[in-house]
């Protein structure tokens, strides 16, 4: 049967326009007449030879150039004398047509333009393709790239973001160009498209009529599919398929008819269709001789066991191989295993074999509920399989909640008998929650040598260093636990562990005052990316905790920033230092809305987490912030289990002397001199053999004679600057700034007054007296309201008419009355002949009656006190609002 096509002006599919392909050939039918076309169009079907044949068909026709279509054999009828003939489908003609075809080349009234699939090329058809081929280089039609995809789906309307769309498609398709068509159909107007994943939703009803397309192909060629969807290498299996007969002749017919991408491999939305919509008998059977067949040949399932797992496919073999491909994957990918593991148990894996191991996965990747949960069904088992895993992984956990106590717990549980390679990991859990006797009892259960692994290496220095901590060879702290982040970093292990080497040995060096080494310790581990994603928020947390004892803010607020951009879940045990942070820096910039704010969060986050060793330094700094705020009560049951933490462990000098010295800071700012005693001698005792707790215990001396009003100016500069040398640059000068506001010699004023300044890198040379806080005011404290009463109350601010005058000297109300002038320390002095200085030491008097913390509040006290003053005729300015 043959068939004539007339011309006709309407499209036969609605299909792309690649115009990087199409552009020449479009071109050439633009100059007919006068000149002639002759040209072959090659492509596997789908690729848009109808199409082109079409919009040739179109613009010819607007052209009034006669257009003759030819498919199918043409039999008996007769061709055209002049014109255009397009012949679609040319491979389906027999030789006698072809023959008929192949005399229109050389009649110079006709152009011929000849589509095909290549794979199907006849003798006769390879002769005329041969002789077009003089006159023009052929057009190959093949995938549509990403642009093309893009622009066609930014012309359909409702299609959100087209180009992450195109890409999508693109991906699904291969750019097979009747794939592409039949997705953008069913796309438009669906805004699911977008999602993310292989197995992202697909436009409603574009399966079920993919599906419907391929069940109408050969039978054959259908099983081949189904053959590669499954996961058949033709090239390695022979599938037990005896419909196939020829796979090869059915590869080339395959991938002739567009089913293929160019290397040979199903098209992505091809498999999909093919495994989503196949009875699952016949799918499961298929997969099962497929799973045969590589085991039988001593193959590896490989990458064919998850999309097995994927459709619902049961045999332990599948999950065996699912199981070590996630157990390869978890020391680096923990997001890819613990899919991993999951696909395991929906292919028939036991579950509680890989309990330990999932539970490390959910860990690492800050899912804490779900590790809980799942070691909860594995440790309630005597007998549980990879026990050590797990109880490294629970002891992990808890501390990251901030409950390290049960994290020993888990430790006694397992028992020294089990211990074995975790007894170090138990160590720091124990000396964490001042179980001094059982770390010591799981040291010597730790096994002789030991793995020379880079990781095993440094967690038996971590637990040595650890409990160097609290022995009596200070010495060597820091060096192991040096060490241990060093030796941690290079193994590049992300396994679970109570607490980060560096962290330990930065924690170490805070306390004992060493802030550079510090620094030093948490940058090359966060550089080296030591604890992965999970560690790394605690390390910027602690460097930022650093910074600010550095006196050091936008330092500590620039890691702050880093701590929060991180992509992990917040741990409870670092909601606390983050929350401590606040305050601290807080009370440091003597911003007290801040402060108050930061300390309601604060206090609320305590009551999340227990007390242990490695937060005692977030504890003292809200020891001091509650001091200063009159809520010391507050903290009283938290302070009480620090304590005894501490006297269990023997009081070790390196964790217990900071706390003591913050203990006195809280006692000096509560004024309660009494409190601060069994502190202070703590610190004298601590002194004979610690360094930083003989600097502190000689600046607790100088505060005392302080608060007590006998300031001596070399003891106290020689306490100040010592504080210095540890790193307390901030403290110092606060000592400094508060000794000058009560010495009595004009002479010490300036010399402390100038050691502050020295310390405190926030401070200069003539500082306005209002718009920057004189450095002899220490933010935010109460303070007493007679400078030889160190146990006097607070002096609250008193209203207008309750005897203000009482307040202020008149030497000081002069110095008022220029401050609310707008006057610097130098005009106050040239106005009343006294030096700067003197200027200087009286504002800070001012200040510290009035108990005025910041500007705004010393000038709003010092309009109440001068209110009842007319303006003078020296012209001092209204009372800004």
């Amino acid at each position: 049967m043959s068939r004539l096509n007339p011309a006709t002006s309407s499209r036969s599919s609605a299909c792309l326009l690649p115009a990087a392909a199409w552009g020449g050939i479009l071109g050439d039918a633009e100059s007919i007449p006068p000149g002639r076309l002759l040209a072959a169009i090659a492509g596997a079907g789908g690729t848009g030879k109808t199409a082109l044949l079409d919009e040739l068909d179109s613009r010819l026709s607007a052209r009034s150039v006669p257009v003759s279509r030819i498919q199918d054999d043409l039999g008996c009828c007769a061709l055209p004398a002049r014109g255009a003939v397009l012949v679609d489908t040319a491979h389906m003609l027999g030789d006698s047509g072809l023959s008929r075809i192949h005399a229109l080349v050389a009649d110079p009234e006709i152009s011929l333009v000849v589509a095909y699939r290549p794979r199907r090329i006849s003798n006769a058809l390879e002769l005329l393709v041969r002789q077009l081929e003089e006159h023009r280089a052929p057009v190959v039609l093949g995938p549509l790239t990403a642009v093309e995809i893009v622009d066609r789906a930014a012309q359909l309307q409702a299609v959100p973001e087209p180009e992450a769309l195109g890409q999508i498609i693109l991906e699904a398709t291969g750019g097979l160009p009747w794939l592409v068509h039949r997705y953008l159909g069913a796309a438009a107007g669906w805004p699911g498209v977008l999602s993310e994943g292989d197995d992202r939703p697909l436009p409603p009803g574009l399966l079920d009529q993919l599906g419907y397309e391929l069940d109408r192909l050969e039978p054959a060629l259908r099983q081949l599919l189904l053959v590669l969807a499954v996961g058949f290498d033709l090239s390695a299996a022979a599938p037990p398929v005896e419909e196939l007969g020829n796979p090869d002749r059915l590869l080339l017919e395959a991938k002739d008819a567009g089913l293929l991408l160019p290397d040979g491999r199903l098209v992505p939305l091809l498999r999909r269709t093919m495994l989503e919509t196949t009875p699952s008998h016949q799918l499961h059977g298929l997969q099962r001789a497929l799973v045969d067949s590589l085991t039988a040949g001593g193959l590896p399932l490989g990458r064919a066991a998850r999309p097995l797992a994927h459709t619902g496919l049961q045999d332990a073999r599948v999950a065996a191989a699912l199981e070590r491909a996630a157990d390869r994957a978890l020391p680096t990918q923990p997001g890819l295993a613990a899919e991993l593991y999951d696909e395991a148990r929906a292919a028939g894996a036991e579950g509680l074999e890989t309990a330990a191991r999932r539970a490390q996965a959910a860990y690492v990747l800050g899912d804490l509920d779900g590790a809980g949960r799942i070691l909860d069904g594995l440790l309630v088992h005597d007998d549980a399989p990879d026990v050590l895993r797990g109880a490294d992984v629970a002891a992990a956990m808890w501390a990251q909640r901030g409950m390290f106590l049960r994290g020993a717990d888990v430790y006694r549980w397992l028992g020294l008998e089990r211990a074995g390679a975790s007894a170090p990991l138990a160590v720091v859990a124990m000396v964490a929650t001042g179980d001094r006797h059982g770390a010591e009892e799981m040291a010597a259960a730790a096994p002789a040598g030991g793995s020379p692994t880079l990781k095993a290496v440094a967690v038996r220095l971590m637990s040595q260093g650890t409990l160097a901590t609290i022995g009596d060879a200070p010495a060597l702290v820091l060096p192991t636990l040096i060490r241990a982040s060093d030796m941690m970093t290079a193994s590049g292990s992300l396994d679970p562990l109570p607490e980060l080497p560096a962290a330990l040995a930065a924690l170490a060096a805070l306390h004992a005052g060493e802030l550079d080494i510090a620094d030093s310790v948490l940058t090359a581990a966060v550089d080296g990316g030591q604890g992965g994603t999970v560690g790394r928020r605690r390390l910027l947390l602690l460097r930022a905790w650093t910074r600010m004892l550095q006196d050091r803010p936008e330092g500590a607020r620039t890691a702050m920033a880093e701590a929060a951009a991180v992509d992990h879940p917040v741990a409870p045990c670092d909601e606390l230092l983050l929350l401590a942070l606040d305050v601290g820096l807080a009370r440091r910039t003597d911003d007290v809305p801040a402060l108050v704010r930061a300390w309601r969060r604060a206090r609320e986050g305590l009551l999340h987490v227990a007390i242990d060793l490695f937060s005692l330094l977030p504890l003292g700094e809200l020891m001091v912030a509650a001091a200063r705020l009159r809520e010391t009560a507050r903290l009283e049951p938290h302070l009480a289990e620090a304590w005894s933490l501490l006297d269990r462990l023997g009081d070790p000098p390196l964790w217990a002397v900071p706390l003591h010295w913050q203990a006195v800071q809280a006692g000096i700012l509560s004024e309660r001199p009494a409190d601060l005693a069994p502190h202070a001698a703590a610190l004298v005792r601590a002194s004979r053999s610690n360094h930083l707790a003989a600097v502190l215990a000689a600046a607790g001396r100088a505060w005392l004679q302080v608060l007590s009003g006998q300031v001596e100016a070399n003891a106290v500069e020689t306490a100040a600057r010592g504080l210095a040398t540890v790193g307390l640059t901030w403290d110092g000068s606060r000592l400094a700034g508060h000794a000058a506001g009560r010495a009595e010699e004009r002479r010490d004023t300036a010399r402390l007054l100038a050691c502050a300044r020295d310390l405190h890198p926030g401070s200069a040379e003539n500082l306005d007296p209002v718009n920057t806080p004189a450095p002899a005011e220490p933010p935010l404290e109460r303070r007493p309201a007679a400078l030889g009463s160190a146990s006097a109350p607070p002096v609250p601010p008193q209203p207008a008419d309750a005897g203000q005058s009482a307040r202020l000297s008149s030497r000081e109300r002069d110095v008022a009355r220029h401050v609310l002038a707008g006057k610097t320390y130098r005009e106050i002095g040239e106005a009343m002949f006294i030096s700067p200085r003197t200027a200087e030491h009286h504002i800070a008097r001012i200040r510290r009656r009035l108990g005025a913390s910041s500007r705004s509040e010393l000038l709003d006290q010092l309009r109440l006190e001068l209110e009842d003053e007319a303006p003078s005729s020296g012209g001092l300015p209204s009372p800004v609002p």
